[in-house]
């Protein structure tokens, strides 16, 4: 029995089902008319796109923000460490967050991908996520240095630097989404905005709380508040992607999955 959902993807509901069992279901009783009687309701169903955002949300929300809770602690307790110490520490940290956040994701995709190899997913996610922390923790570092370079050098490395953090997760999990869909390339800049929306979101939050000399569990209460709206906000952006990654016609059947 092939459903409409694994041939096509999600947002179709029926099944196509033998002859057999539709005569065991009472599919092809008739009426003493004559007129047939199907059954009331689809037998399965499949997840209804706003179902399938609705659980994204709900569940990577939570998975970013508890993962990042570990760069936010971190980052709080190192803030006058050493510069190797702070680039050894948050890396760590966001290989961690990187991994809880996949772990979160594969969680609702495996309901929709089979064929998903969650510990794949989580591997590739900490990747990106070691990748854009790899940029992000430079400011920690260099930031009175870059900051005294003139703005026509600042624009440029602050440009490419930007792009690595927003799309270094999509990119990395578009090396296994690409079996999947072939709309796989959209998820990068599905990624790309969501970053943009999220960090936006935790830049609005926390910054103007933080203020010097604040004890660092303050400190980092206000990063996991800034956190949770960043979760959020990515969170809801990649969901309203991820229905159209993976629409009607656009599933690509890996090859464990193929049949005759």
């Amino acid at each position: 029995m092939v459903t409409e959902y694994g041939r096509h993807g999600i947002g179709a509901a029926a099944v196509r089902l033998p002859n057999g069992l539709r005569h065991a279901l009472g599919a092809d009783r008739t009426r003493p008319s004559g007129a047939v009687i199907e059954p009331t309701a689809p037998v399965s169903a499949v997840p209804a796109a706003r179902e399938v955002r609705a659980r994204w949300f709900a569940t990577v929300t939570a998975g970013e923000f508890l993962g990042f809770l570990v760069p936010a602690l971190a980052g709080a307790l190192i803030a006058h460490a050493s510069g190797a110490t702070v680039a050894a520490v948050m890396l760590t940290a966001g290989a961690v967050e990187g991994a809880v956040l996949g772990y979160f994701q594969a969680r609702v995709l495996r309901t929709l991908l089979s064929c998903l190899r969650i510990r794949e997913w989580i591997a590739v996610t900490s990747a990106g996520a070691v990748a854009a922390w790899s940029i992000g923790v430079l400011p920690m570092l260099y930031g009175e240095r870059f900051g005294a370079w003139p703005t026509w050098a600042q624009a440029p490395v602050a440009v490419a630097g930007s792009l690595i953090v927003v799309s270094s997760i999509g990119v990395a999990q578009w090396t296994v989404l690409r079996r999947f869909s072939d709309r796989s390339a959209l998820w990068i800049l599905a990624n790309a905005v969501a970053w943009i929306g999220g960090l936006i979101a935790f830049t609005v939050v926390a910054p103007p709380l933080w203020q010097p000399g604040q004890p660092p569990i303050l400190t980092a209460a206000i990063g996991a508040l800034g956190g949770a709206a960043m979760a959020a906000a990515m969170a809801w952006v990649t969901g309203a992607f991820l229905t159209r990654v993976l629409a009607d016609g656009h599933r690509r059947a890996p090859r464990t999955e193929r049949r005759s």
